[in-house]
């Protein structure tokens, strides 16, 4: 059978003139004829104002109401059929663009509560139909909790097309969508202030949070919303690279910015926050994230009365933990223990900083999609690995530092983190879980440190020095140390280790020397010092951003004469953009449930067991740390434990 408008003729085969079409929120499916299409009454056709194509009624007549917008986008085709100069093939696809835009700007519709709201089409091109089939659209209706899905089958090459790509992004917006609430616990601390929130808001300012999502602050502190906002407010700036409606952003984010008082007693204070989340998200679905921003030994009774008595039923629940977790094998287990008691392991999210630096997230990319590097990674062409960490006289640790030292506080988690992604073998997939799996391996593949492998420091400091000089006479600052990992891959290579406090400049890079070319016929050209000509990649996070690889070249001039050069990729010179900071990259891998850059409980074992030795040693005086100078280079006895395995201390 046919429909025939005019001078054009659209053929309709026989199985669309009864095909059922869910269009409405109840559950009731018709069948619309073509008859009942043609004879769509006149003064229930979709009025054409201003321009503007706008449906009227409640829902009950909305499956009517869509038959006439087909009948209205169907003689729209006709209608143009006069203006035609060239051949129909033409005709149509200049018909397909010019009816998309004009529907992309003037098409709306009014739903139950008599509003008129705007239904969003696509401006992007559109391809030319070659074949076409039957494809269920997902819509959203305003005050409705079923979704509603469309079916709109014709074979006709250019109007099924059409319509098919109209009715893909047919969502009406008002529509409610799942909650997010993010707790931060300890909302008055510094790192809250000037790491957390900011970071929240700049992930809500980039569209990386939900426009309903809220943000709760606890602490014991007697505050009100407003001064929790006054508090965090002052803290919070816009991105560089794109300031457009920053204010109104803000305020914004801050008036979905709510504070509970906790008091004294976490489990009252947990049931206060749990009420006031649900007060906020009503009966929506619900998903909940608790950053622990607490000392170590507030750690266990917050973590419980949370469990207990601020966990949603309606959606899934994440908690933040911040380093260190224990202070050594013994007590982080029993800390562990305790967790697991009252989360899974998939809800425990222990975050370090420093792995949410863009450096540690390239290792992997680096290794695995570069051939040049993947076939040299291995003890036949790498002869040593450094990983650097010196932190200036700009660094303030405060009293945070006393009493866990740079061991608990850095080697722990970064060090040993960026090691195993470093000598992981290939994961199956990006999958958290896989990369956690190799991670591990790595980890429990290092032999335990002894003592003639490690140097610790500590700097000489006076209450003149604008640094923290509550550290005790133990308390290391300095860390370098050579580990070995007992493995095929890495048999022999050493990794070499060295982090400290209040050296002569701040520096994070990553520098695998390889080894020396075998038979090297350029020998006597290099110079006296061979090791000067070694082939390097270094991976720098500070204090610029680079990928350098060092080669040997020959000096332009004549004679033949070698110099060591650098090929250098500078991120700043490369990419113009922003750097995002580690903890809004952290905290969207929570929201998004990406893992691979928290230790896992098995992960964490297996990093306490390489150092406990030493931290044994340490907390019974055995080992007595070697001062240096504040501002220098660190202890003296690194340049020996370098030599002593091999290795020339690579300073610049």
């Amino acid at each position: 059978m046919s429909m025939s408008f005019s001078s054009y003729t659209v053929p309709i085969s026989d199985s669309f003139t009864g095909r059922p079409v869910s269009l409405c929120p109840s559950a009731r499916k018709i069948s619309v004829p073509v008859t009942a299409i043609y004879s769509f009454p006149a003064n229930n056709f979709p009025s054409v104002i201003d321009g503007r194509l706008v449906h009227y009624g409640g829902a009950a007549n909305f499956c009517r109401r869509f038959c006439g917008l087909k009948l209205w986008i169907l003689e729209s085709l006709n209608l143009r059929q006069h203006n035609r100069k060239s051949g129909q093939a033409n005709e149509f696809k200049s018909l397909k663009i010019q009816d998309k835009d004009e529907l992309t700007d003037h098409l709306e519709t009014t739903l139950p509560d008599e509003k008129a709201s705007a239904i969003n089409l696509p401006n992007d091109s559109i391809e030319e139909p070659v074949k076409t089939h039957s494809q269920p659209e997902q819509n959203s209706l305003h005050n409705s909790q079923s979704d509603v899905f469309t079916k709109v089958t014709a074979p006709m090459e250019f109007a099924s097309s059409l319509l098919q790509t109209h009715a893909s992004n047919f969502a009406v917006q008002g529509g409610s969508t799942p909650s997010l609430c993010i707790a931060v616990i300890g909302a008055t601390g510094e790192l809250a202030r000037r790491k957390i929130f900011p970071a929240l808001f700049a992930l809500y300012y980039s569209g990386f949070l939900p426009e309903n999502v809220g943000i709760f602050g606890y602490s014991r502190k007697n505050l009100t919303d407003d001064d929790l906002r006054s508090i965090i407010g002052s803290t919070l700036t816009c991105r560089i690279d794109h300031q457009q409606n920053c204010g109104d952003k803000m305020d914004a984010f801050l008036s979905r910015t709510y504070y509970i008082n906790g008091g004294y007693d976490n489990r009252i204070g947990m049931s206060k926050l749990n009420a006031r989340m649900e007060q906020v998200e009503g009966e929506s679905e619900s998903n909940r994230i608790f950053y622990l921003s607490v000392p170590q030994e507030a750690l266990l009774d917050v973590a419980s009365c949370l469990a207990d008595n601020a966990q949603t039923r309606k959606g899934w629940n994440r908690i933040i933990i911040e380093k260190p977790f224990g202070f050594d094998a013994p007590s982080s287990c029993q800390l562990t223990q305790s967790l697991l008691s009252k989360f899974e392991e998939k809800q425990i999210y222990r975050i370090d900083h420093l792995l949410g630096r863009n450096l540690i997230e390239n290792l992997t990319v680096l290794r695995f999609s570069n051939l040049v590097f993947e076939p040299l990674w291995s003890r036949t062409y790498i002869r040593s690995v450094q990983v650097i960490l010196s932190e200036d006289l700009g660094i303030q640790k405060g009293r945070y530092f006393d009493g866990y030292g740079i061991i608990r506080d850095i080697v722990h988690s970064h060090i040993l983190q960026t090691i195993a992604l470093l000598a992981m073998e290939p994961p199956i997939s990006l999958d958290g879980e896989d990369i956690r799996n190799e991670k591990v391996k790595a980890l429990r593949s290092i032999q335990k440190l002894g003592l003639g492998d490690v140097i610790l420091g500590q700097y000489k400091a006076s209450s003149e020095d604008k640094v923290d000089v509550y550290v005790n006479n133990l308390t290391p600052t300095f860390f370098a140390a050579a580990l070995y990992i007992d493995n095929a891959r890495w048999d022999g290579v050493p990794f070499l280790i060295n982090a400290g406090m209040g050296l002569i400049k701040h520096r994070v890079e990553i520098r695998i020397q390889f080894r020396h070319v075998p038979g090297n016929i350029y020998r006597e050209c290099i110079g006296h010092n061979i090791n000067l000509a070694t082939n390097e990649l270094i991976l720098r996070d500070a204090p610029d951003e680079a990928i350098l690889v060092k080669v040997n070249n020959k000096i332009p001039g004549l004679g033949l004469q070698l110099d060591a050069s650098e090929l250098n990729m500078l991120y700043k010179e490369k990419y113009n953009v922003e750097v995002p900071d580690s903890y809004e990259h952290l905290l969207l891998d929570v929201i998004d449930g990406d893992n691979h850059l928290f230790m896992r409980s098995d992960e964490l074992a297996a990093a306490w067991n390489i150092l406990t030795p030493v931290l044994h040693e340490i907390d019974n005086n055995n080992i007595v740390p070697e001062l240096y100078e504040l501002g220098g280079r660190g202890p003296v006895g690194a340049y020996y434990l370098w030599a002593k395995h091999g290795v020339r201390w690579l300073d610049d």
